[in-house]
């Protein structure tokens, strides 16, 4: 069934920057296997570092936010499908899809589930547990009514889906669980990786506009690295990360071995190089694409349970998973001295990309449920009454208090 797509993103994609731009190049991926037309809007400034789609066929548009020229722009195209960039992007653009183009599919990326994230870093700052009640903020308000207003959302985590079905009752016909989708590592990819013998080194890689990944380098820094220098004093702790700020890099230290690199030029490149990538997440959500890709670049990994949450499933983690500093310490020396123990950590990464991220096992199944969705639409948005009353408030309140700024930015 032939589609026109229509993606609207909260920011060009940056897929060397964000675990999130790569996420959304794996979406377009799918969506150009099957020869369908891609048009990519955005509102956000463009960036230097966000990638050529016209390079790969997509086309580009840029749009604006409480404008009505928008509704003029989607009547036109006349998308079959669109698809959200979290959850902002439906609340600005949502209404005026549903009222433009009734008939389009429209599905939500959530990238990670937002509520949950700052309901975990609220609980980290306050030194305290996170509770199921620190979900229900007004940011958990909005973010779920705008997975019931979407006829589909996309989850990259099964703890979210979970979270989603079990504490805020949402139904899962709405839900869709579509991780990281990468190519299987096979021999060949393999037998191209170095040898342990061959690297060297510690790596944190993350963007810094992203709070868990500030956080976690002040981490290593403050309580991580000194320990796993004593015991390792030739090892050196190298982080690199889009976007860093001044702050980041008064962390640098070359007397310490703790070297602030800023943005990689080539980050699959700084990961095959490295011997053990240190990610001590201590709040977020979603799944952490940096330790994906370490995976991919056969390079083991120590991360938190928070870090590594929903990603190995039943499968052995690609390394060590540790919450204390001190063990977090011991388990990265552990990793980087001990070769069997490195090669172990390495063939488990092998098997949770081909068992769990592998894009020929979503593929497919993920287009067949959008176009089952798409083929019984009316009965679909029937089922889910809620969604068409938020849906009926939103355009009753939203899209005038758009039509006010509209007007008021005229004058």
């Amino acid at each position: 069934m032939q589609q026109n797509v229509l993606i609207i993103g909260m920011v060009w994609p940056e897929p060397n920057s964000s675990g999130a731009g790569t996420q959304m190049m794996q979406l377009i991926a799918v969506f150009q296997k099957q020869n369908w037309p891609i048009t990519f809007a955005s509102a956000a400034a463009d960036s230097e570092f966000m990638f050529d789609l016209n390079s790969i066929g997509v086309t580009r548009v840029s749009v604006a936010i409480n404008d009505s020229s928008f509704d003029e722009f989607v009547r036109g195209l006349n998308p079959t499908v669109v698809l959200f960039d979290r959850f902002v992007v439906e609340e600005q653009f949502g209404w005026r899809v549903a009222e433009n183009c009734p008939d389009a599919l429209r599905i939500l990326d959530t990238v990670d589930l937002h509520c949950l994230r700052l309901a975990r870093q609220k609980a980290f700052k306050e030194h305290a547990e996170s509770k199921d009640a620190d979900l229900f903020s007004d940011t958990a308000k909005r973010e779920i009514a705008s997975i019931l207003r979407s006829d589909l959302s996309l989850l990259i985590s099964e703890i979210e889906m979970s979270l989603l079905v079990d504490i805020f009752k949402v139904d899962t016909h709405l839900l869709y669980y579509l991780p990281f989708l990468v190519a299987s590592i096979d021999e060949n990819i393999r037998n191209s990786w170095p040898k342990f013998e061959e690297r060297k080194d510690f790596i944190f890689i993350g963007n810094f506009l992203h709070e868990p990944n500030w956080n976690a380098v002040q981490y290593l820094k403050e309580s991580i690295w000194p320990l796993i220098r004593k015991k390792l004093p030739e090892a050196r702790m190298l982080v690199y990360g889009a976007y860093p700020s001044q702050k980041v890099f008064q962390l640098h230290n070359p007397e310490q071995r703790f070297l602030v690199l800023g943005r990689a030029e080539n980050a699959e490149e700084a990961v095959r190089k490295a011997r053990v990538v240190l990610a001590p997440i201590r709040f977020g959500a979603g799944a952490k694409g940096k330790l994906i890709e370490a995976m991919q670049c056969g390079t083991p990994s120590v991360t938190t349970t928070i870090g590594a949450e929903s990603m190995s499933g039943d499968l052995h983690w690609s390394g060590i998973i540790a919450n204390e500093a001190s063990i977090f310490a011991e388990a990265a020396i552990e990793l980087y001295v001990d070769e069997e123990q490195w090669g172990k950590a390495q063939a488990n990464g092998v098997e949770i990309i081909n068992q769990r991220y592998a894009m020929s096992i979503f593929e497919f199944d993920f287009i067949n449920q959008l176009v089952a969705v798409q083929k019984n639409l009316e009965l679909h948005r029937q089922s889910n009454f809620f969604g068409q009353i938020l849906m009926h408030h939103t355009v009753s309140s939203t899209k005038y208090m758009s039509r006010w700024i509209e007007a008021k930015n005229k004058k």
